[in-house]
């Protein structure tokens, strides 16, 4: 309805400023604080499956039911202490032992600044080796999701770093970095997430337009996919999916060799529908109480997220 009014250069005007208000929203310390006191509001608890390790298998498990796969992420952000850097660390092992002990098919995806990035590098590097060797364990994988670019470039020496020891780590690379390409070239047959991108970045580092940023999405896609990489696709874009499964029946390359990533709360029904296709439809299932800045993000991703939360926290 709200299209039907604004035409042309005003809607676009309209949805940069959406999306530029809700980034600096994720951005703002005291409004996370606040968040973690009013608990899964505003809609967040359509997104987001609960503060507990126990609440998150759970959404999981009925997940898997319906034949989809899961990566499981403990949000945490703004962790400024050695402290909260462990006690991340811990809840990470406690839910890689939790998806070993109820057998659910389930990964896990972590941020390097939660485990305390900015805190001390070291301590970084000491507690993802730890989570390493549990996954490893438990014959399980760990993606380390890719931050702003402020931490991109530590993101991925430390991730380089740990590929030399570990093979069941993966990393993200964001189609809107100008750098993009050289760095999937540099990491041929490592498997990779691949993105557009959910932060706001200058100009210098990132492109600023969405056909650019398709355009460069596409081409790293087919990169990483026909030097033989194992490749996820994360993307809630039917027109990009629709894209890469012709590309793939194409060129002749097997569904086992990728898998498509959503977001858990979002676009249920083509979650169900590619998987019933034979795809690995794998979701992103975030959990815990520091929930406020991937919310944020996601109201800013599209503006539809909006009226979705809206929805959700009115129909309470």
């Amino acid at each position: 309805m709200y299209r039907s009014k604004v035409q042309g250069g005003s809607v676009v005007l309209v949805e940069t400023l959406s999306k530029n208000f809700f980034l600096y929203l994720s951005k703002n310390k005291v409004l996370n604080k606040s968040a973690k006191r009013w608990g899964l509001k505003l809609g967040a608890a359509q997104v987001v499956a609960g503060v507990s390790v126990a609440s998150v298998v759970k959404v999981v498990k009925a997940l898997n039911e319906k034949g989809l796969v899961c990566t499981v992420d403990h949000l945490g952000e703004f962790v400024l202490n050695r402290e909260e850097a462990i006690e991340s660390t811990n809840i990470c092992i406690e839910t890689l032992e939790a998806i070993a002990t109820t057998g659910v098919n389930c990964n896990l995806s972590l941020k390097l600044t939660q485990l305390g990035l900015d805190i001390d590098r070291k301590l970084c590097v000491e507690n993802i080796l730890r989570i390493l060797e549990v996954a490893k364990k438990n014959h399980n994988f760990i993606r380390i999701d890719m931050e702003d670019y402020a931490h991109y470039h530590q993101t991925l020496e430390i991730f380089r770093e740990l590929r030399r020891k570990y093979n069941n780590v993966g990393t993200v690379i964001q189609a809107y970095l100008h750098c993009a390409q050289k760095d999937l070239e540099s990491l041929k047959g490592i498997p990779l997430r691949l993105v557009k991108g959910a932060y706001k970045e200058a100009p210098e580092v990132a492109y600023q337009k969405k056909e650019q940023i398709d355009e460069n999405y596409m081409k790293l896609i087919k990169q990483h996919l026909l030097t033989g990489s194992y490749t996820a696709i994360a993307s809630h874009d039917h027109e990009i999916i629709a894209k890469v499964k012709r590309f793939c029946i194409e060129q002749q390359i097997p569904k086992s060799q990728f898998e498509f990533q959503m977001l858990y709360g979002f676009r249920t029904d083509m979650q169900e529908r590619i998987a019933k296709e034979g795809y690995t439809m794998r979701v992103y299932v975030p959990f815990g109480n520091d929930w406020y800045g991937y919310f944020m993000r996601r109201l800013a991703e599209r503006p539809q997220n909006v009226s979705f939360a809206l929805k959700g926290f009115f129909s309470k």
